[in-house]
């Protein structure tokens, strides 16, 4: 039987991929009593992760959940990994590339093969490390204070690294987004160094799974008009695809 963290991880996975969750379903998929699987719900509810409904729960107003990078990267690893691919063919020779972090973006530096000399900017550390170890590259890593669950910085000093900087093209992720709220992440200062890591690159390409599409985290990046490329796959719908399209945005299908 799995332990009640264990428990809570699953259904929080579930949520983020699906937005509701079922009783039935839960104490199915996980061999537990119903009654464990109500109790489970009631303890997320108190934590604000969720709001429990007859029969099941919800998220919270499609709210992003804050999950550790190794949770997220065994959440659509295939979605990822295409969505990847289609990103690493758009580097070019000597290109100059912003990376943020995230489990999309590093499915992506992972799959990076060099193209001679290479110039980067990047909030994360594990990211680096990856970098550094693959390629011919000369890599700057954004200071400020270390998150410890994505192994990044986030606040002004990683801000005022970015004043001397310009990138030929940023890849970079999101927590959820939408036409109408836009790209968006869990956290408000990830979403400031984002944007700001958007002002000092020529083009904006967005690797975001289709799980993301009408999620909402609190922290706003930036509108959907405002980004050059989305790489998704095929879960978006045709209708949501040209929608986008009508922005002015490039969707690539991966």
């Amino acid at each position: 039987m799995k332990s009640i963290s264990e428990r809570h991880l699953y259904i929080k996975e579930q949520l983020y991929r699906n937005g509701f969750v079922t009783v039935q379903d839960l104490a199915e998929q996980l061999e537990v009593t119903g009654a464990t699987i109500r109790r489970d719900l009631k303890i997320m509810e108190e934590e604000n992760i969720l709001r429990r409904n007859h029969g099941g729960a919800s998220l919270v107003h499609d709210k992003v959940i804050e999950l550790s990078l190794t949770d997220r990267s065994a959440i659509n690893p295939e979605e990822k990994a295409r969505i990847a691919a289609a990103a690493a063919a758009l580097l070019s020779d000597n290109d100059s590339m912003g990376v943020t972090s995230g489990s999309t973006i590093e499915a992506f530096v992972r799959q990076i093969r060099s193209k001679g000399p290479m110039k980067v900017v990047t909030p994360s550390i594990r990211l680096g490390v990856i970098l550094s170890e693959k390629m011919e590259v000369d890599l700057r890593i954004l200071g400020g204070r270390i998150v410890p669950e994505s192994m990044s910085t986030r606040d002004e000093y990683a801000i005022q690294g970015l004043h001397n900087v310009r990138c030929s093209k940023l890849f970079f992720s999101c927590d959820g987004f939408s036409i109408e709220d836009g790209v968006t992440s869990a956290f408000v200062e990830e979403a400031h160094l984002t944007e700001s890591m958007m002002n000092v690159a020529q083009q904006r390409i967005l690797l975001a799974d289709s799980s993301k599409i009408g999620k909402c985290g609190f922290g706003r990046i930036c509108g959907i008009e405002d980004v050059d490329t989305l790489i998704t796959d095929s879960g978006i719908s045709a209708s949501v695809k040209r929608k986008i399209e009508a922005l002015g945005v490039e969707v690539i299908i991966a």
